[in-house]
């Protein structure tokens, strides 16, 4: 049975990669970058397929392992989001907009693998 903690984070992620989803149609279709977006695109999804994947998992160490993958794929997102700031594919307020998601899912993350590796 899922924590509410983990009902949050699978949440929050679906959320996000729906934002993700929009912001990369806007980037393609507005900005014409197609590179750097798919980049976004790509790991700014997989954070809540992993999210996903680590609800079903077989063990304490998938579990644990699945969601370290979605927290590499939310730096990831990160690196692309500050990317695309600074070539002004974004301004500061949708960077600062989708950016603070991410970093909020990054701590629910973090703190959800420190408790499962916590517990016996």
């Amino acid at each position: 049975m899922e924590s509410k903690k983990e009902n949050i984070l699978r949440d929050k992620s679906f959320a996000f990669a729906v934002r993700i989803i929009n912001l990369y149609k806007y980037l393609a279709e507005q900005k014409k970058e197609f590179i750097l977006s798919k980049q976004l695109l790509r790991s700014g999804t997989s954070v809540g397929a992993n999210v996903r994947e680590a609800n079903s998992a077989e063990s304490k160490a998938d579990f644990i392992h699945k969601l370290s993958i979605s927290q590499k794929e939310i730096d990831e997102t990160l690196y692309w989001l500050e990317l695309l700031k600074e070539t002004s594919y974004l301004t500061e307020l949708e960077f600062f907009s989708i950016y603070s998601e991410a970093e909020e899912i990054i701590k629910l993350l973090k703190r959800s693998i420190l408790t499962a590796k916590s517990r016996k």
